[in-house]
């Protein structure tokens, strides 16, 4: 299965459980096949350059927080989440999910041969 299917099928389990793609996170081959074909779209969210594939979805949770989870786009699933509370500042957040993105890609280069 090629990057767009795994994609479009991640993206379909996700809405299905009312999660709302925020931000697409593409290495620059992936980007270039799945980005410039305009046969997927993104609902808005940003798409940055990364050096992995993943997708951040976020939704409502219990107690007024909001879960956000990273979830790589490969064959094997793999996601690191983390929960927000409602008042949380944003500079926090974006600290936590910076360090998610990071800890994402050392699982990615730590599988390679």
């Amino acid at each position: 299965m090629n990057q767009r299917d795994r994609i479009r099928e991640i993206l379909a389990t996700y809405q299905k459980h009312a999660w709302q793609l925020r931000r697409v996170l593409l290495v620059p081959e992936t980007r270039a096949e799945v980005v410039t074909k305009d046969e997927l779209t993104f609902e808005g969210a940003r798409i940055e350059d990364a050096n992995v594939d993943a997708l951040w979805f976020s939704r409502p949770s219990h107690g007024k927080r909001e879960a956000w989870e990273l979830r790589l786009i490969a064959e094997t699933p793999y996601a690191l989440f983390e929960m927000f509370e409602a008042d949380e500042p944003e500079a926090p957040r974006e600290d936590v999910r910076q360090e998610l993105e990071a800890r994402m890609s050392e699982f990615t280069t730590k599988k390679r041969p």
